[in-house]
């Protein structure tokens, strides 16, 4: 993690949309994986830092067509391994719908036995007061109808529960 910021230094451009740049990046994304024997992983990290999710967005349906049809997930996947195409993909699902991958992650920190209680409590102090209310309407569909409320007095208790009830609004 500290490469991709070492070497590209995080600046992502947070101007509009070049779609001309878009086309050029998708196809630099695809020349560097599924185009080549072996990925180049220093073009998906200088990419995917340095452009605005906005830009970004655009440069994943470019990807689409230029693929064939295949999604930059999909590629990624099958490219990348380890810790790579973790923090790729993580990278990529927050860039198509932040709301949706939040959603997910709280799901996966209550789901089956235990709760990552780190994972539930960090993603809920981060995000209560930017986007919790859109990341809840996702969660109902993530957890099949249930809420986070509902998830949360399921799966925690006591003032610890209450806690994380009032986070939640």
């Amino acid at each position: 993690s500290s490469g991709i910021n070492a070497e590209y230094g995080g600046n992502r451009s947070e101007n509009g949309v070049d779609h001309t740049q878009a086309i050029s990046d998708a196809q630099e994304l695809y020349d560097a994986g599924k185009a080549r024997w072996g990925t180049n992983e220093s073009a998906f990290n200088k990419i995917l830092v340095s452009r605005s999710p906005k830009h970004l967005k655009r440069v994943f349906n470019e990807y689409r067509n230029i693929a064939n049809g295949e999604d930059i997930e999909t590629a990624i996947k099958s490219e990348m391994s380890g810790d790579t195409k973790d923090a790729f993909l993580a990278l990529v699902r927050v860039i198509k719908d932040a709301e949706l991958y939040f959603a997910e992650q709280l799901h996966k920190s209550m789901k089956g036995l235990g709760t990552n209680d780190d994972k539930l409590i960090r993603l809920l102090v981060w995000r209560c007061e930017i986007d919790l209310d859109e990341i809840k309407t996702c969660f109902k569909l993530v957890a099949k109808g249930e809420t986070l409320e509902e998830f949360i007095s399921g799966d925690c208790s006591g003032d610890y529960k209450r806690a994380l009830l009032t986070l939640c609004g």
